[in-house]
């Protein structure tokens, strides 16, 4: 029997290589996610306007003005939504990519077509939803006399790509084991709901290393999470200051690989986790 003949386990593709030999389903299914969620929605994409505008105006009221942090961080206003906007793309990716596999339950139980797609496209969709409001934090740094370096906007790529690969990591694991366990949406929504507060979103990160010291710092600069927030700031917030504004030291050089590093780790365990589950997934749907 040739290599091409072997036989191959039912269920168990190739891993996440089928998702870029699939294009064409991935496109079709984040289409169709898109459409399901604005579906009888008068707004539609807008909502993706809507719904950080107002988390952004909450926060900067309750953390910027009632708070005082504005009077001490230049452009508070836009250092916070620099952060939120890649803190909202991140539990949107996460949090419907863990729902992913359960949530087309009936389609998986159909037919065969890489399991992979579903948390993928997940994050496709959000990263749909990221774009508007991407668009609307560049005008803001542009009103505030933005002038960014070719370094900062290729930092900027590579802090989305560290959240994305983050985010389809955890998905791919979380999705997969939700599937034999639904106790684990609760423990991603857990999780989701500390995130904006385990990174530098609301507050300086000076402020963490003054009040818990270098060493538990270190072990919290280590988070992708936070690396590509703090990136974010180097990329649209610093371009906006004066200058004198106190960035993490190393943040690109050594800072940046880590988080690189680890999100590529975070997805090799996602996938190998999904690849050992995925055989019964329709069977426990």
């Amino acid at each position: 029997m040739s290599t091409a003949q072997q036989l191959v386990r039912p269920g168990v593709g190739a891993g996440l290589a089928d998702t870029f030999r699939s294009r064409f389903l991935l496109k079709l299914l984040v289409r169709k996610e898109l459409k399901v969620r604005y579906r009888g929605s008068v707004l539609g994409l807008l909502w993706s306007y809507v719904k950080p505008g107002v988390q952004f105006i909450v926060f900067y009221l309750a953390m910027g003005v009632f708070l005082g942090l504005n009077k001490g961080t230049e452009n508070y206003a836009v250092y916070l939504f620099s952060g939120i906007v890649l803190i909202n793309f991140f539990t949107e990716a996460l949090g419907n990519a863990a729902r992913s596999i359960v949530g087309n339950g009936n389609l998986i139980k159909k037919i065969y077509l890489p399991r992979e797609l579903f948390p993928v496209a997940s994050v496709w969709v959000s990263g749909v939803h990221f774009f508007p409001q991407l668009v609307v934090l560049i005008v803001a740094c542009v009103f505030s006399g933005w002038h960014p370096s070719l370094l900062q906007l290729a930092a900027a790529v590579c802090g989305f790509i560290l959240v994305a690969l983050l985010a389809t990591g955890l998905g791919l694991f979380f999705g997969a084991v939700n599937v034999y366990f639904r106790d684990f949406e609760n423990i991603v929504d857990l999780l989701l709901m500390v995130v904006t507060w385990a990174s530098p979103v609301l507050y300086v990160w000076t402020q963490v290393r003054n009040t818990l010291g270098a060493g538990f710092f270190a072990f919290y600069q280590a988070n992708p999470i936070t690396i590509a927030v703090e990136i974010f700031h180097y990329a649209f917030w610093y371009p906006t200051t004066s200058g004198t504004a106190e960035l993490p030291p190393h943040l690109v050089t050594i800072w940046l690989p880590v988080g690189l590093a680890v999100s590529l780790a975070v997805v090799v365990i996602g996938q190998f986790t999904f690849r050992r589950l995925e055989g019964r997934f329709a069977q426990e749907l």
